[in-house]
This record gives structure tokens, sequence and C-alpha cells, in this order.
């Protein structure tokens, strides 16, 4: 009986032990220690894969912070959707140095498309210098560079001008520029000075800087004499003679004293539209090539000479006084500005174009369709540019 009650009595103490363990563990698990304990833990033992899961997320694009094995390649190219969608297509087209190589083809709008299989203008000929060479801006379709070297020579032997000095073309593989131009995106439009070219050929450092001459008088209402002459006209009726050639486009003023001192022969003029700014150069466009179905073609040309009503009402712009601005009643929010053109606003065809060195993945184009001319919109009015040295021509 005795036995019997200290065996109960050592079966009681070592509940009691038992109960008290238990309770000091449910204690710490509630004391801070044990919890940065049971963190050390889990961090000295080796997780499952990592993923981003519910309750965090990882940045589009974003790089894992777990090193990568030395076999890995990081993703070399953006989701696309965010490319087409979020880039502007102007940084895109901007950053790249070197034509796409794919057969030649103008695509798209001259001012919403792309340039695949752009060739480059040389920088130097026997008859022309290229500007502002940092810009990368010498490449355009084969068809206008090939244009462009017989237009260079033939003014220089037939006009007795010394030379051309060309600005802008289009970039590497066309479409939508970081700075300048709205058109120009095709590889179908050039740039070039009424300044005559220096019987010397021009440094790197004077071709970013030398300044372009204004044609315009202190009015620009009219041509100074002092810097305008026969050699200028002579240039732009060659320019337009050309067939291929659709516009070339001059500021009205231009336009009015090329109307004056055309004599007799006037069927060039019908190319030549006025058209704001161009008073230091005159631009050139090429109509879509024949290796080009997706070219969006422009509103063909009216049948006169331009020198009639069309010009009267540039005119009556560039003289007009400016509209008063009503005081507004309530504050006027301001007017956000328009968003600039991505991949997804040009054709299909020239995420293409860019694919291999941008990043992007290619889109498969929709089924072509046969392109349709549309009219032109009348320009607005803007503040009519001052006779000085012009900051665009830099």
């Amino acid at each position: 009986m005795r036995d019997r009650s200290k065996r109960l009595s050592l079966l009681i103490a070592m509940s009691m032990v038992a109960a008290s363990a238990s309770a000091w563990a449910v204690e710490s698990l509630q004391f801070p220690g044990a919890a940065s304990a049971a963190k050390a833990a889990a961090a000295a033992s080796p997780a499952a894969d990592h993923k981003p899961g519910t309750h965090e997320t990882v940045e589009a694009g974003a790089q894992s912070s777990a090193p990568a094995s030395p076999s890995a390649k990081s993703p070399a190219k953006p989701p696309v959707a965010k490319a087409k969608d979020t880039i502007p297509a102007k940084k895109l087209f901007g950053a790249l140095k070197s034509p796409a190589p794919m057969k030649a083809r103008a695509i798209g709008a001259y001012s919403r498309g792309c340039l695949a299989g752009a060739t480059a203008l040389p920088i130097d000929g026997p008859a022309w210098q290229a500007m502002r060479l940092s810009r990368n801006r010498n490449w355009g379709h084969p068809k206008l560079i090939a244009l462009l070297e017989k237009y260079a020579g033939e003014v220089k032997q037939k006009d007795s001008w010394p030379g051309l000095l060309v600005g802008d073309i289009s970039q590497p593989r066309g479409g939508p520029m970081l700075t300048g131009h709205a058109s120009h995106q095709l590889g179908l439009d050039a740039d070039i000075w009424f300044t005559p070219m220096p019987s010397r050929r021009l440094s790197k450092a004077e071709r970013e800087n030398l300044a372009a001459t204004s044609m315009l008088a202190s009015d620009n209402l009219s041509v100074n004499p002092k810097v305008w002459g026969q050699g200028q006209v002579n240039i732009v009726r060659r320019a337009a003679s050309y067939p291929e050639v659709e516009r070339v486009l001059v500021h009205p003023a231009i336009k009015k004293a090329l109307c004056e001192s055309a004599g007799t022969n006037r069927a060039w003029l019908a190319k030549v539209r006025p058209y704001w700014g161009h008073f230091y150069h005159f631009h050139v466009r090429i109509g879509c090539p024949a290796d080009s179905p997706t070219c969006t073609k422009q509103a063909p040309i009216p049948g006169d000479d331009g020198c009639g009503k069309e010009l009267d009402d540039w005119f009556k712009l560039l003289t007009a006084p400016p509209k008063p601005r009503p005081r507004p009643v309530e504050p006027v929010k301001p007017v956000k500005p328009k968003p600039p053109l991505t991949l997804a606003d040009l054709p299909p065809e020239c995420s293409a174009v860019v694919a291999d060195d941008a990043g992007i993945e290619p889109t498969a184009p929709a089924p072509s369709k046969e392109p349709t001319a549309k009219a032109v919109k009348p320009a607005k009015a803007v503040s009519v540019p001052q006779n000085k040295k012009s900051a665009d021509a830099k």
C-alpha cells in the first residue's frame, strides 16, 4: 500500500513538471525574442523556390535579387505590351544607330511610319556635304538617296551652284524623331539649305555650329535681296522638275518670290507649296516608291501653279493681327499635352523594323489594304518666324 502511494506521488510530480514545461513553451512563443529566433532559424534553413506571391509585387522588368547561375542570361527584351503602350516611339527609333537589315521599303504615312533597308547619304560627295552629323539623320530610302546625289551633281553642272548643304533626311530606321520634324519618318523627305556649299570641306564642328541664313527680309513678307537670288530660284526649280518629287515646301514669302520670277515656264511651280517655316531651307519630298505597297500616298497637288488664291490666303494669315483672347469667367483648366506616338500607333510592320535592336517582339502584320489618299488638312495659323539665324537649323 505504501509502495503504491509512492508510485502515485511520483506520477503526480512528473505530471506537474510536464505541465510547467508546456506552459513555459507557450509563454516563450509570446515573448519577442522567440519570433526573432524563429526567423533566424528559418533564414538558416534552405527555402523552397521563391516566387512573387500575393504578399509582394515585383516591378515589371526588374531583375530577381537571387544571384543567377553563370550560364543564365538575363532577358534582353522588354515586355511587348509595355513597349507598345508606354514607351514613346521616338525613343525607340531615336536610339537605333544602324538601318534594319531588310528589303528597302517605306512603311505607313509620312508623319506616322518607319523605314526598312535604309541607305546613308555619304557625308561628303563631289557636290554636297551633309550637315548636323550628330543627329545621324542622313539616312533615306535608296530611291531618295540616289536622287539627291543626282540632283547635287546637276545643280553644280547645269545651274552653276557650288553644291548642296543637306540637312535632315531621316533616322536609320525612320520613325518619329526625338526633336524637330513631324514628318521625315519614311526616308522620303530631305531638307536642302538655301545657303550654297562652301568651296572647302567643313569640319564636324562647323557642320554642327554653322548657322543657316534666313532668306526673309525683316518684314517676314518678302525675301531679302542680299541673300536671295537667281541661284536659289534655280535649285528650287530643278528639285521640282524631277518626276519623283511630289512636293517642295517653302515659306509663303519665298513662294511669292518664285511666282514673280518664274517667267512663262511655270509648270514646276505647282509642286512648290507654301508652308510655315522653311525660310532657311526647303523641303523636298518624293512619292511612295514602287517597292513600298504599304506607303500611304499623299493627295494630289492642285492643278494650278499655286500663285493665286492659295498664296493670297497665306498672306492673310501672315498679316492678320492676333485675335484678343476673351477673359475667362472661370479658371481655365490646363490642357493636357497630346501623348507621344508609341509603337502601337504605327503600322504593325514597324515592330519588326525595330525588333532586333530595341528588344521588341515583332507583331504579325495585318492584311494589307490598298492605301488610299487622304485630303491634306489646312495648316493652322501660328506665329510667323522672325528673320534671324534659326535655332532649329542646329
